[in-house]
Formats: structure tokens, sequence, C-alpha cells
């Protein structure tokens, strides 16, 4: 027996960046028109990670880390399912960071989403992978998701938004749930998402954003361009915003990874299981062991 359950009130802080995100993520799929049944959308842990709650779609909480991993599997059960993945800076970059690093490789058409706040706000405030050297005792530099992704050669979508600039982010995320529908692979987008609880860098990060796109000779099909523009970017103190890698040209029938995997496009949740279709395949498997 499978049990509808109904959306639950948001559990954020009043004012929480995430909130942004949500209000984005639904525009972006009722602009598309996708079906609310063939949406999917695997949660994390932490704070940004109970979004699936709020929202009138398939849901999944995944353990600490692993949503990637869960979601690539979703869309190998099912690839005719839109699968997004959605967590947070501190589930995404570290105990996490394993499966962050092989789903660019992997190349599956699924879009994960991370809230990054620089901060571990569910558990009251720590300082996280992308924290500012000086926030609660942090000494490390902080970790820059898009430029690693932008070193990854995979003709992957990658993007950063912020969660003070809704129009830009629902534009950035229709642009990737397209991107995923069409089958093209993998997209990326990490929202720059404040805790006004713990970290509050609203009006720093409105100061700071830069938006790509406004620069001259902005090229998101030149990924080496892109890099070295968000490196001219950071150098001039400003966070660099907008599409960051947009693939010139992405052949559907090879580029992701459930297509170079499952040709006929079914997946294990669509297949015909039953002995008669099949018993030519099981005969032929257990010749193999005699």
């Amino acid at each position: 027996m499978v049990e509808n359950v109904k959306p639950i009130a948001s559990t954020w802080c009043p004012g929480c960046g995430d909130f942004g995100l949500l209000a984005s993520l639904k525009k972006a799929a009722l602009e598309l028109g996708i079906p609310a049944h063939e949406l999917v959308l695997v949660g994390g842990i932490g704070c940004s990670g109970g979004i699936h709650n709020f929202l009138d779609m398939n849901g999944l909480h995944a353990l600490h880390g692993r949503l990637l991993a869960q979601a690539v599997g979703v869309k190998l059960a099912n690839p005719k399912l839109t699968v997004i993945a959605a967590g947070g800076d501190g589930d995404g970059y570290a105990i996490g960071m394993g499966h962050f690093m092989h789903a660019f490789k992997k190349n599956a058409s699924i879009l994960y989403l991370v809230m990054n706040n620089e901060t571990y706000g569910l558990t009251k405030g720590q300082a996280s992978p992308t924290s500012q050297v000086g926030f609660e005792g942090n000494v490390e530099n902080p970790f820059d998701a898009v430029l690693t992704a932008l070193s990854i050669p995979v003709p992957n979508f990658v993007a950063r938004t912020f969660s003070g600039d809704p129009k830009q982010m629902t534009a950035v995320l229709v642009e990737a749930l397209k991107f995923n529908r069409e089958n093209k692979g993998f997209a990326f987008v990490e929202d720059l998402s404040p805790c006004v609880t713990y970290n509050d860098t609203f009006k720093e990060w409105r100061a700071k954003v830069q938006d790509l796109a406004k620069l001259p000779g902005y090229d998101p099909t030149d990924r080496a361009a892109t890099f070295r523009m968000c490196l001219e970017t950071i150098r001039e103190g400003k966070i660099p915003i907008g599409v960051m890698h947009r693939p010139a040209a992405v052949d559907p029938a090879t580029s992701a990874l459930e297509l170079k995997l499952l040709p006929d496009r079914l997946g294990p949740a669509m297949a015909e299981i039953g002995l008669e279709p099949n018993r030519a395949a099981y005969a032929k498997l257990l010749g193999g062991l005699a």
C-alpha cells in the first residue's frame, strides 16, 4: 500500500534563504508544465534537506551525504522521471563530497540543488566546508563548488544563483530542468541561501554577487574562459553567479548515464519481469552456469 502524504508547513526559520529556492522551484516546474507524478525530489540531511516535505510531489529522505547516489538510483530505475536532489553545503561538500565529485563524471540526468549558507544551520551554526576563514573559529579556506564543477571536463550544466534574486533563480532552474528532461545529463545549481539565524549574509551577498552574463566576453559554452572569469571575479571581492557552463552541443543518445546503461530507456521499474517474456534470457543465463 502506498500512502499519499500531503505537504506539511515549512519548519524553516522566517526569512531563511531556502524559501527563495522553494518558491523558484515551484515556479519553474509550473512554467514547464511538469506533472507532479513525474517529479521525484530526493532530500538530504539538514534544514534544506527537508524541502521535499513541503512540496506536493514524490519525495525521498536520503541518508546523510548519500542523496546523489539515491537520486541516481531513482533515475536508473525509471528514466522517465524528472529527478531532483536537494541538500545543503554541509551534506553535499563534507560527508557527500565523494558522490559530488563522481556525479559530474557519471552524468546521470538529474538536477542537484545545493542550498549553501556557509554553516551547519540545523546543528546550531558550526563551520561548514564553505565557511569563511574566521567564522566560528574556522581556519581553512572555503571550498568553491562551482570552480570544482568547471574543472571536470564533462558536458554538464553548471550554475549558481542567489536567493535574493528569485527572478534570475527561476530562469536558471527552468533551464536546468529542461536540460534534465531532455536527457542531456547532470545539472548542478548552487544557491547562495543565507541562514538568517546563524549566518545572515543577505546584505553582504547582495552587495557582492556578480552575474557573469553582464560581463564582457561571457560565453558559457567555453568552460576555460568561464573558469578564468570566475577567478577574476573572486579576486575582485565579488561572488560569481549565473549560468557558468552550458554545453554547446550534447548528444542525448550517448551522453547521459541512464541512456548508456539502459538503451531501451525503460529502466527496471518499467521493465517486464514475468517468466514467459524472459524465458529465453533465463535459459541463456542458466546455460552459462552449467
